[in-house]
């Protein structure tokens, strides 16, 4: 297939008409595997950077068996290690109706100020409807539902804002599939998140400390932060027989443009990037497509890539769904965790490095006793 590579001299957005070819049907099926339960990590290991590392090369299929510390002998001065900084806020917001019933209010998105999108729990929590929110011996707050919209899902406006009270009233969520309490909260943030608004751990940074990070620098590795906060989206399996029908949930997102600019001169510079998590890959992704002046959810000839700027500076709502066919333009080198069955970021591993691929070495990371999902273990795919 021939690359049509976009010079230095022009726009990297395209105004000629492109056909794109996409495909009509994707077996949601094949992107199943049965799991034994005990192999859903429950806590995490400690220290952090002492999980496991299946290291995944997608040009041989050969897999070798590290640890995460043993990350830097993969990597290369030049490369460029991309995070996202996220940070879950204290999402579970438990309280009580006017008539006294229990209910609770599971935070998603921040609209404006005191009014959010919200999953609820409780009877009859119908349009009008009252929670009352109360801490032990601090603030208390009152959400009202103002809309109903499917399922469970809401929009609730509290009677004042309420960003700065959910340490006092909230708990922060763990996946549904860990039942374990944990002990520290800050175990489930990453060790440089710092712009709150996830629902979900970024969990591939999970396995980051001070120490490894210091190391990397140390032999020439580059860092560079992105955000996207991670929605309740990503537990939900794809229940469609089509995987293509799935409705992606859009999260919010930001790559400014000094990220921008370190990203595009690693790439002229012949380094690597290497995207940390799923989320990451989604941001670079997208800030790729609008580098060729297209939407999140556009489709992208496959041949046109941007030469000279891989990625353009973007904030605001992507939808990006990845599966088998697409066009890796912004991730070379890619950390993750392992993903649940039939989940979108199965399939988005396995456009990365082909199906079969990933469900092989899945098989072997069971055979082998490795931890799987949020505090599991993790997968270098080079």
């Amino acid at each position: 297939m021939s690359i049509k590579f976009i010079s230095a001299t022009d726009s990297c957005a395209t105004d000629e008409p492109q056909v794109v070819a996409q495909p009509a049907y994707i077996p949601t099926s094949d992107f199943d595997y049965q799991l034994p339960p005990e192999r859903i990590a429950q806590t995490p290991i400690e220290p952090r950077d002492h999980a496991r590392m299946m290291v995944l090369h997608r040009d041989t299929g050969e897999i070798e068996h590290r640890h995460v510390y043993d990350i830097a002998d993969y990597l290369q001065p030049g490369d460029l290690l991309v995070l996202n900084d996220t940070r879950v806020i204290p999402a579970r917001l438990l309280g009580r109706k006017e008539t006294g019933g229990r209910a609770e209010v599971f935070l998603l998105k921040e609209l404006e100020a005191g009014r959010w999108e919200a999953l609820v729990k409780g009877k009859s929590l119908t349009a009008g409807k009252k929670v009352i929110i109360a801490s032990e011996e601090g603030p208390s707050v009152t959400a009202v539902i103002e809309e109903e919209l499917e399922g469970p899902r809401r929009i609730v406006r509290f009677d004042r804002d309420i960003t700065h009270l959910l340490d006092d009233l909230g708990e922060i969520p763990l996946p549904p599939y860990i039942h374990a309490p944990l002990q520290d909260p800050e175990r489930y943030q990453t060790i440089y998140g710092r712009r709150e608004g996830a629902v979900a751990a970024p969990t591939a940074g999970l396995h980051f400390t001070p120490d490894l990070l210091m190391d990397l620098r140390a032999r020439g590795v580059q860092f560079a932060y992105v955000t996207l906060h991670v929605g309740l989206g990503t537990f939900q399996p794809v229940k469609e027989a089509n995987a293509l029908e799935h409705k992606m949930h859009s999260e919010w997102m930001e790559l400014n443009s000094h990220t921008a600019r370190l990203i595009n001169d690693t790439r002229l510079a012949g380094g690597r990037i290497v995207a940390v998590g799923t989320t990451s890959v989604r941001v670079l992704e997208t800030a790729a497509k609008i580098a060729l002046g297209l939407e999140p959810s556009d489709p992208a000839p496959p041949n046109l890539v941007c030469g000279w700027k891989t990625v353009a500076a973007w904030t605001g709502e992507t939808d990006l769904f990845i599966y088998p066919g697409h066009h890796f333009r912004a991730v070379d080198v890619m950390l993750t965790n392992f993903h649940l069955p039939k989940s979108t970021l199965l399939m988005l591993v396995s456009a990365f490095a082909g199906r079969e691929t990933i469900l092989r070495a899945y098989e072997e990371a069971i055979r082998e006793g490795y931890r799987f999902f949020s505090f599991g273990d993790a997968m270098l795919i080079l």
